[in-house]
Order: C-alpha cells, then sequence, then structure tokens
C-alpha cells in the first residue's frame, strides 16, 4: 500500500561521464522506500571542487556559491513536493516526485474521487436506471470504503494502481467484523468496489486486476413468505384506521401480483390494459432490472384498483395506490403482522414471495411465474418459488393410495 516510512534526497557527481567542458554533470537522487529517480539538475562542477560529504560545491567563489545557492533551491522544491503529496493523502513515489519536479505529473486517478462520481450519476438517474435503494447502497460503500482505509491504511482515498487483492479481503473482513455485515451483504459492497475497478480498468486507470481469485460467495437464504391461511387472516381483517388499511392492500396487491415496491409504487393507470377477452392485465417494464412482466389480473387486485381511483393524490398522479416511503410500509407492516397475530417479519418484499410461493402450490409452471415476475431466468424464480408442504402432501397423496395396504 502507500508506505512513506523513509524519503531521501541526494547530490551527486557523475565522474565517469565528464561533459565537453570535463566537469561532472551533478544529479539529484530521489529515493523513497528503496526505490530511485535519478533527477537530471542541469548543472556540472569540476570533479575536484566537489564535497561529497557535504553535497555542494567547495569553491567559496561567485560561481561556487550560485551553485550552492541553486542546489539548494532544487532541494527545498522537491521536499515541498513530497510535503504536499503528503498533506493531500496523495501517492508518493520517488517517480512521482520526479514527474512533478519536471511538471509531467499527471494525477493518479483515486478510488473514491471516481466512485463518488459514479453515485452521482446513478442519483441523476434514479427512476430511469435505478432505484433509491440501490444508489443508497453504493453510497453507504463508499461511507464504509472511507471508514476503512481510515482505520486501516491511515488515508482518505487510495489511487486504483495500489488496489491489490489484499485490500479487497481486508475490506471484507472490515465488513463483517466492525459493521457486522452478514455474508450475502458483504457481497453486495463488495460487488459495488468490483464495478468501480472494472470501470477504472478499462479506462486504463489501473495495471493489474485486483479482484482476480476473490470468489464472491453467497450464501442461500430462506426467504419468509405467507402461507394461504396467513394471507387469508389479512385479507378478512378490517382496520379502522386508513393509515393501516391502505398499507393492507397494497400488500395484499402485491400478493395478488409478485410486484415488487418499486413497481407497485410507479404503478400508473396505462400500466393497466384489457385484452381481446375482457381480461385486465398489468403490463409494466420492471424498475430494477427494466424487463417487461405480464400479470393476469385477479378479482381481488382489480377491486383494489378500483377501491382507490378516485384518491385524490392517485387521479393527480394517475396512480394505481398512494404508496408511502418503502420505510414506512415495512413500518406499520410490522404492526399489521402483530394485529393479524403473524410471527414474520413482515415487509413489502415477503408479498413478492408470497406470490410466487402460493402460484407454484396452485400448480403454475414457475417458467409462467418467471414471466409474470419478470425473471429472464427460472434460476432465479427458484430463489422466491418454494414448495410448500401441503403442496408436498397433496402430490403424495394420490401415491399413498395407490400402494395403500389393506389391513
Amino acid at each position: 500500500m502507500l508506505d512513506r516510512n523513509y524519503f531521501s534526497v541526494l547530490f551527486f557527481i557523475k565522474k565517469t561521464k565528464l561533459l565537453k567542458n570535463r566537469e561532472a554533470p551533478i544529479c539529484l537522487r530521489i529515493t523513497v522506500n528503496k526505490k530511485r529517480a535519478e533527477v537530471q539538475i542541469k548543472r556540472s562542477v569540476p570533479v575536484n571542487k566537489w564535497d561529497a560529504k557535504k553535497e555542494c560545491c567547495k569553491a567559496k567563489d561567485k560561481s561556487g556559491e550560485e551553485l550552492n545557492h541553486y542546489l539548494l533551491s532544487v532541494k527545498t522544491k522537491v521536499l515541498r513536493i513530497h510535503r504536499e503529496l503528503e498533506q493531500d493523502n496523495k501517492p508518493i513515489t520517488a517517480e512521482i516526485i520526479k514527474k512533478r519536479f519536471y511538471g509531467e505529473y499527471i494525477p493518479p486517478k483515486m478510488l473514491l474521487e471516481v466512485f463518488n462520481e459514479h453515485n452521482k450519476r446513478c442519483r441523476e438517474l434514479i427512476g430511469k436506471d435505478y432505484v433509491e435503494k440501490v444508489v443508497q447502497r453504493y453510497e453507504r460503500t463508499v461511507t464504509y470504503l472511507q471508514e476503512f482505509m481510515k482505520a486501516s491504511y491511515k488515508i482518505s482515498d487510495i489511487p486504483f494502481n495500489s488496489i491489490n487483492t489484499a485490500f479487497i479481503v481486508e475490506f471484507e473482513h472490515f465488513l463483517k467484523t466492525e459493521k457486522s455485515c452478514a455474508q450475502n451483504t458483504t457481497v453486495k459492497y463488495i460487488k459495488n468496489l468490483k464495478k468501480i475497478t472494472n470501470y477504472a480498468a478499462a479506462n486504463r486507470w489501473m495495471e493489474s486486476a485486483p479482484f482476480t481469485g476473490v470468489k464472491l460467495r453467497q450464501e442461500k437464504t430462506n426467504r419468509d413468505f405467507l402461507v394461504e391461511e396467513e394471507l387469508t387472516r389479512i385479507i378478512e381483517k378490517d382496520f379502522e384506521n386508513p393509515r393501516l388499511m391502505l398499507i393492507k392492500d397494497i400488500f395484499v396487491f402485491c400478493s395478488f401480483t409478485g410486484l415488487a415496491f418499486s413497481d407497485v409504487q410507479g404503478l400508473k393507470q396505462h400500466h393497466i390494459f384489457r385484452d381481446n377477452e375482457g381480461a385486465y392485465w398489468i403490463r409494466k417494464t420492471r424498475v430494477k432490472t427494466d424487463i417487461m412482466c405480464n400479470i393476469p389480473l385477479m378479482d381481488i387486485p382489480l377491486k383494489l384498483i378500483e377501491k382507490y381511483r378516485s384518491n385524490p393524490e392517485c387521479e393527480i398522479y394517475n396512480k394505481v395506490f398512494p404508496v408511502p416511503s418503502n420505510q414506512k410500509m415495512n413500518e406499520y407492516l410490522k404492526e399489521i403482522a402483530s394485529i393479524c397475530n403473524i410471527d414474520k417479519n413482515l415487509s413489502t418484499h415477503i408479498a413478492r414471495h408470497t406470490f410466487a410461493c402460493l402460484a407454484l402450490a396452485n400448480n403454475i409452471s414457475i417458467e409462467s411465474i418467471a414471466k409474470m415476475l419478470g425473471h429472464t431466468s427460472t434460476r432465479t424464480t427458484a430463489i422466491y418459488a418454494r414448495v410448500l408442504d401441503s403442496t408436498l402432501k397433496n402430490q403424495m397423496e394420490s401415491l399413498r393410495k395407490k400402494f395403500a395396504v389393506n389391513a
């Protein structure tokens, strides 16, 4: 990484490469952590007038004094360059100091500098290419990287060329130990970092690929969902509080359509259409993936659409539901779960899981479920779709009868 333990400046002469005037050229050697770079200062001195120990001209005449004054100004310039790099938390190497001395230095691209630019562009595209939650995760990755580098390396940013496999492994350890991130959450932050380093590599801002040999392993998770009896309990529950009734209706609607929070929040009246046979459908691209999903509407979601058609907010913005923030939705869903005696951590995404599981339990093919959920692969759908105990019981019943043993 950015080791700044040793730095030195040395003037010397090249006795074996005398100039035409028989004087030896004076050179400056910069050493940073045992790596050297030489600077030609375009001055020379008679060999017998050079004091190697004091690194200056021994002559006491006017030309000797002028030379020594120049050497001092050169050394001061080099020291100033080193101090500025140190103050700015920039990488320090002998070659960088040399290039700055000659005015050829091009500052290296820094990780957080580029990452913040990326996040700014993403935030400008919320509602088009990104959702708020994804952008917030990018921004949180930057925050965690800042904390990690300050704690582990005492720096505020790092050039891409200084990022190596060890940096990634240590950041992963930091996320798990200092931020208490679970494995899959950690992988999401590491993938965000990988996206930025890939971008840097494509722009040739870094020489090596730091993620070579780094395996991002996600654990299989058991996602909560509601069984039919639990969903019915919520459907049949009447709430006097209009706030809870709205949250309940949105949750039930998502449980019968499979829409994620961002999709139901952006659902407009023009996304609802009627086919030639009179059946109603939702036809909408998913906010997260931009993939089109086609969802037939059953009686319950149709009634909910009609219920909120005259809602002032829905009329003004042509929305299907006046959906609050995801944070508020999840907060109120906890209250609904408690009232309905459902011992599960109810959230907006559980409605999507519930839809997939209940559809599978009612013999809808996984291919059809994938199409309604807006997945490109049934492998993704398999994360949501669970074979319920009731399904197994019903399917095994016929086999049990076939091989029943008479008493």
